[in-house]
């Protein structure tokens, strides 16, 4: 069982900065694939940035040039830095893990990002 922790989201105007934590337990980090997904009212949930075991990322389209994930072995910590925040970013963001060698997917609490002058 992968336990899931969010932290960092928050209220910030149009143009700031957020950074999202995910600390996760209970599995091998290293070899747990991790993700990024968000889901703003009666919208579907939609995948905002992923990162492979290996380091390799993808993005939607939509937050490319202005999101980075990365993930901090050491620490068991998967980070989302958002940057340059648009009223459209506003959402409750989820992290997500999926062990590579054990399989299943785990979902965090979530955390609310407005983003709202």
């Amino acid at each position: 069982q992968v336990q899931l922790v969010e932290s960092g989201g928050g209220l910030v105007q149009p143009g700031g900065s957020l950074r999202l934590s995910c600390v996760a337990s209970g599995s091998i980090f290293s070899m747990t694939a991790m993700a990024w997904y968000r889901q703003a009212p009666g919208k579907q949930r939609e995948l905002v940035a992923a990162i492979t075991t290996g380091g390799a990322t993808n993005y939607l389209d939509s937050v490319k040039g202005r999101f980075t994930i990365s993930r901090e072995n050491t620490k068991n910590t998967v980070y989302l830095q958002m940057n340059s925040l648009k009223p459209e970013d506003t959402a409750v963001y989820s992290c997500h893990a999926r062990p590579v060698l054990s399989g299943g997917n785990y979902w965090g609490q979530g955390t609310q990002v407005t983003v709202s002058s």
